[in-house]
């Protein structure tokens, strides 16, 4: 919508370049149709835009259009923000006479940018503050000139600084004088000529004659990093566009705004040349060839992922890195990974990341400087030590004790040198610890966590029996299963066959065998770790919970050995009883390994850079659906890179840590290969393709769940109708027809980048949709918006409550079964004479299981900053009506999700998230505070 302003009386000079150069100030006035609004000055970032209600002025004359009103943010946004025809109507206005504007810059005040007092060159930029040459805006017309056609000359002004907020925020304010005819401002140029970039918050036009407190014409949204001008590049060195609020499909543009918009975009695109650096802001893609360091020894080799048959993978972000000597297929590790400047952490974040991770490596390094490091693989002497990680503080040791966590993380330890830190630090005792400290010896809560515990992803439907692998039989053995009908059936205390469970879908497994079995040899053949392929399989209980009857553990053959499997029961015999011990811990560690690999990163992380990377290179920020996804990235490329750098490269902490070691990631890229699909990343189809519901137009969320209490889905499919209620409301006020779908060249240029180069190794796969109708837009954002947020959600933050105490979720088995064939006489000896000592020694040592619980607590924990699904914090800046009211249903609806979880977890007839001792089941509640609180559901994979 544009404004209507009253020209000024009498006529201001301007020079050449635009400057305005009038001795007075044009008196304004807002010629408008509704109440009047107050706005109080504060940041754009706290203001929600609402059209229609603009504020009301007086005055007479002519009139010149400029731009949008901006009205405070009201506690939820309104239905009642007038109409888009209104608006429409407003931004077609033109003017014969001139007014006088000024607008008015806010920077962020951040440690490392323009205001950093330690720079040689802040001297510069302080005299070029105080003579007003420092920062230099250009307001471009939205229209093209009637006469030439051509786009019309942007008006040009410095600015100079105003206002310093108590070294928070700085503001700037340039003076305009607009000339009749000039239209509609949609978008302002920044050149940047201070020595160092800012962070620009928001530029917002005022009339001239007004203070700060007043109302905006126009107010624009940027959080963003501009480079300075002698650091720029491209057709204007240094120079920024930042469009006006109001977005615009591509061929509704208007025409003084194209060429910016296309542009814009090209540069984000960059020309694939190059090594990047950390001011660029360049997406780009590239295969996971940095994961490896043959520069470093030979033993750091790995293999490319992505690009091939052999190794498929998601794309990440280019870097342009060299490539190593060694082998010229991978990409040299030096310096930090890029990601391009606005996808880094805010000063908020970093602070809260840098604070936490060296409380949490320090947590790790304590135990392994008290073992005093002479043994890296030393397991806990007993279960009362492992306790005495939550119960006891423990002194900070020397930094130079630290030296074999010093080649993990040297930055966080040089920290360290520099900080004295807290005399004594403590684990914190998790959540179900509190609840009940035994409860991971129980087989009920093996099995409930299956359905509300850290990777509900996991579980499936037993369909046919016996159970079968689809692995070659000449290179694995006999693809049926070991576990018997006689077994489960004497299991289930014969209260019905096999075949009658297996119809009444009462059997349930997880599925580890044809995953993990192709690896199991090369995963024995480094030290201190062991494999197995394992199937569990659970029984239905009349009650809705589940009873774990059996574990198959299988050794495929070797050159130099037969197959080995055996099922494993539970047992009243005292040995067996403990065999059954060791077999659950063996599939916890491959449960942990699969939800870390997979539902985790592979699922999440990995496969949404791609994502991202596509909708900056094809969508323009002036884009409905660029906006409506821009919430959902935030951090995610940062933290991928952080990955890289510590967590899943070769010799990083998920390496050091989980049982597949070296073969973590070529794993990972055996799932996506096998099992990753866009369509099944749907929560529906996800739980329809294991089995786990079916689906029912008649039941709720249109499907019936195989397991009605399934807490995981339960709550989760509340979130995932939620999602889809308002993004289908999103995609039906831009897109009336499946005309417009397939006729939007950037969207679908956006979903060609996806398929064909972000995920371009599973292009011809099954599962991608044809965006060719609302219906299916609407669909695929869901599935984006739901994995970004609820499904990460739902693997994440629950990591330190349910893996904090290692022995409910040991990160890897580092010994065989003890009867595994041929036996080792010793080993069985010392597992009969104490298998107390012999399960403890299965576990990780003290430094993994120290190091993985200090990163389950780093990764489990929300920033300060966190923004959350339907938050109004992230509330659409949008001029249409029908957006902010559906905007606002999303906010009450998942306030509304949060009561009814509240209730579902006191409601003691559901025993899967109800009972004495048990963790009520939070991962799906929308909101949290900030720390280590077991829910909570950020917009985006932000940690």
């Amino acid at each position: 919508m544009a404004l209507l302003l009253k020209p000024s009386p009498s006529s201001s000079t301007q020079t050449c370049c635009g400057c305005s150069t009038a001795a007075a100030q044009s008196p304004l006035a807002l010629v408008l149709a509704s109440s009047p609004s107050s706005l109080s000055r504060r940041p754009l970032s706290s203001l929600l835009i609402q059209l229609g209600r603009p504020r009301r002025g007086r005055g007479k004359g002519k009139r010149v259009a400029i731009g949008c009103v901006a009205s405070a943010r009201s506690e939820a946004p309104s239905s009642s923000t007038g109409s888009s025809s209104a608006a429409a109507s407003g931004s077609a206005a033109m003017a014969a006479g001139a007014a006088r504007v000024k607008a008015v810059a806010t920077i962020k005040a951040t440690v490392g940018g323009f205001l950093d007092s330690l720079r040689p060159s802040r001297a510069i930029d302080d005299v070029k503050d105080l003579i007003g040459r420092s920062l230099y805006l250009e307001l471009v017309s939205s229209q093209l000139d009637a006469k030439t056609g051509q786009e019309k000359p942007t008006l040009r002004s410095y600015a100079h600084k105003v206002a310093d907020d108590d070294d928070k925020v700085v503001a700037y304010e340039a003076d305009f004088d607009v000339p009749a005819g000039f239209g509609a401002v949609g978008a302002v140029l920044v050149t940047n000529e201070h020595h160092a970039e800012m962070f620009l918050e928001d530029i917002r036009l005022m009339p001239s004659s007004s203070d700060d407190d007043g109302a905006p014409l126009l107010a624009i949204r940027c959080n963003s990093w501009v480079q300075p001008k002698s650091g720029g590049g491209g057709d204007a060195p240094g120079k920024r566009v930042f469009f006006a609020n109001k977005p615009y499909l591509p061929s509704q543009t208007p025409p003084g705004l194209r060429s910016y918009r296309r542009k814009d975009l090209e540069q984000k695109r960059g020309d694939g040349r190059g090594q990047r650096k950390s001011t660029d802001r360049v997406y780009d893609y590239d295969t996971y060839n940095d994961l490896g360091d043959p520069d470093d020894g030979a033993d750091k080799a790995r293999p490319v992922l992505g690009g091939s048959k052999q190794f498929p993978y998601p794309r990440r972000c280019r870097t342009g890195r060299p490539m190593s000597t060694k082998d010229p297929k991978t990409e040299t590790r030096s310096g930090d990974n890029y990601v391009p400047r606005d996808e880094a952490f805010s000063e908020e974040k970093q602070l809260q990341f840098s604070v936490k991770t060296l409380r949490s490596v320090l947590r790790a390094a304590v135990p392994a400087v008290q073992s005093t490091l002479i043994d890296p693989d030393l397991g806990f002497p007993s279960f009362f030590v492992i306790d005495k990680l939550f119960e006891d503080g423990v002194e900070l040791p020397k930094a130079e004790q630290l030296g074999f966590l010093a080649g993990v993380l040297p930055r966080l330890l040089q920290k360290l040198r520099d900080s004295p830190g807290d005399q004594v630090l403590l684990f914190d005792r998790p959540a179900n610890v509190k609840k009940d400290k035994f409860a991971w010896l129980r087989d009920e809560e093996f099995a409930r966590e299956t359905l509300a515990g850290m990777n509900p992803y996991a579980i499936e439907l037993v369909r046919e029996f016996p159970l079968k692998s689809k692995l070659d039989p000449a290179v694995y053995g006999p693809a049926e299963s070991a576990i018997t009908a006689e077994v489960l059936e004497q299991q289930m205390g014969r209260v019905m066959t096999v075949a009658e469970a297996v119809k009444q879908k009462r059997l349930f497994m997880l599925d580890y065998h044809d995953l993990f079995l192709p690896y199991v040899h090369k995963i024995r053949a480094q030290e201190h770790t062991t494999m197995y392929g394992s199937r569990t399989v659970f029984f239905l209980c009349d009650d809705g919970t589940l009873r774990l009857l059996a574990i198959e553990l299988t050794r495929p053959a070797s050159p130099a050995q037969p197959q080995w499997r055996r099922v494993f029961t539970p047992s009243t015999d005292t040995t067996e009883s403990w065999l059954w011990r060791m077999a659950k811990s063996h599939v916890r560690a491959h449960d942990s390994g699969h939800h870390e690999l997979v539902s985790h990163w592979l699922r999440t992380h990995c496969a949404v850079e791609p994502y991202i990377i596509a909708a900056n290179r094809q969508l323009s920020e002036m884009h409905p659906i660029y906006q409506l996804l821009h919430p959902h990235f935030r951090y995610t490329m940062r933290i991928n890179a952080l990955a890289r750098t510590a967590l899943i490269n070769a010799g990083g902490i998920i390496e050091l840590s989980f049982s597949p070691q070296k073969y973590a990631m070529e794993l990972s890229s055996v799932a996506y290969d096998q099992l990753w699909r866009f369509d099944t990343e749907a929560l529906p189809a996800d739980l329809i393709r294991r089995g786990m519901a079916e689906e029912d137009p008649n039941a709720e969320h249109g499907l019936k769940l195989a397991i009605k209490d399934y807490p995981f889905a339960n709550d989760g499919l509340l979130i995932w109708d939620a999602i889809k209620g308002w993004v289908r409301a999103y995609v039906s006020r831009f897109y009336p027809d499946a005309g417009g779908v397939a006729g939007d060249a950037e969207l679908q240029a956006f979903w060609a980048d996806v398929r064909t180069v972000g995920h371009g190794d599973k292009k011809d796969a099954p599962g991608w949709p044809a965006l060719d109708s609302p219906d299916s837009l609407a669909h695929a954002l869901t599935t984006i918006i739901w994995v970004a947020s609820a499904h990460h959600a739902a693997v994440n933050f629950g990591q330190y409550d349910f893996g904090g105490y290692f022995p409910n979720r040991p990160s890897i088995a580092r010994t065989n079964m003890p009867v595994e064939e041929p036996v080792d006489a010793g080993a069985l000896a010392a597992f009969v004479d104490n298998p107390d000592q012999a399960l403890r020694e299965c576990f990780p040592s003290q430094v993994q299981a120290t190091l993985v619980m200090a990163v389950l607590d780093l990764l489990s924990t929300h920033s300060p900053d966190e923004e959350y699904l339907g938050g109004l914090e992230t509330a659409p800046w949008s001029d249409d009506a029908g957006v902010q009211a559906a905007y606002g249903e999303f906010n009450a609806r998942l306030k509304e999700i949060e009561g009814i979880i509240d209730g579902r977890n006191a409601d003691r007839r559901l025993r899967n998230r109800c009972g004495a001792g048990i963790v009520p089941y939070q991962l799906m509640k929308p909101f949290s505070e900030a720390g280590v609180t077991g829910k909570g559901i950020p917009n985006s994979t932000s940690i």
